[in-house]
This record gives structure tokens, sequence and C-alpha cells, in this order.
């Protein structure tokens, strides 16, 4: 989704692009989604990604059969969050195809 600027050079132009991102945001446009590969040989993984805030939602869905298995095992979570940042702590090995699609929501 497109954002829209506070303020524009014409009221017309400014309402049809508040309507045009509101249109965006009904049919599930929004930009909030992207990606992460766990990181091999380590415990953690550190996100950066400006849309996250201490209080922001975080969701995780496996994308390769080595993402599901960690996500099953029950031992990976969201272990921090900050402006900018969250932290995934994870089984440390050697698997470099555990990947994920993520949404941050709220912050």
């Amino acid at each position: 989704m497109r954002s829209v600027p506070a303020t524009y050079r014409d009221a017309t132009s400014h309402l049809r692009l508040v309507v045009n991102a509101l249109r965006e945001l009904a049919n599930g446009r929004v930009d909030s989604a992207s990606e992460v590969t766990l990181t091999a040989n380590a415990a953690t993984t550190v996100i950066t990604d400006p849309r996250v805030a201490p209080t922001t939602k975080v969701f995780l869905s496996p994308t390769t059969a080595n993402a599901a298995a960690e996500q099953g095992a029950g031992t990976m979570y969201v272990s921090a969050k900050g402006d900018g940042t969250f932290t995934i702590t994870h089984a440390n090995n050697a698997q470099t195809d555990r990947d994920f699609d993520y949404v941050v929501l709220g912050g």
C-alpha cells in the first residue's frame, strides 16, 4: 500500500489518495509483511524492520520443511522487540533453509 502524505497540493487530489489507500487496505494490501531465514549455527536471529516497536505483534509462517519442523518443535519464539528490531530465539543448528514469512501488526 502506498503511503499518503499528511499534506498535498489540493484537497481533491489528497482525498483521492486517501480513498485509494483505504481501498487497498480493505483488499488486504497492507505493507506489513516480509521474509526471514533463521541464522545457521546461532541460537538467535535479529531482524531489523523499521515498522517494529516494543508493542508490535509479530506472526511467523514457515515456508520450508525445516522451518515448519523448527516451529513444530516448540523451541522458537520472539524473545525481544524494540524500536526497529525484533529477535527470534531458536535451535542452534547448521540448517540454512529455515525460511519464514512474517507479518508485523500494531506498534
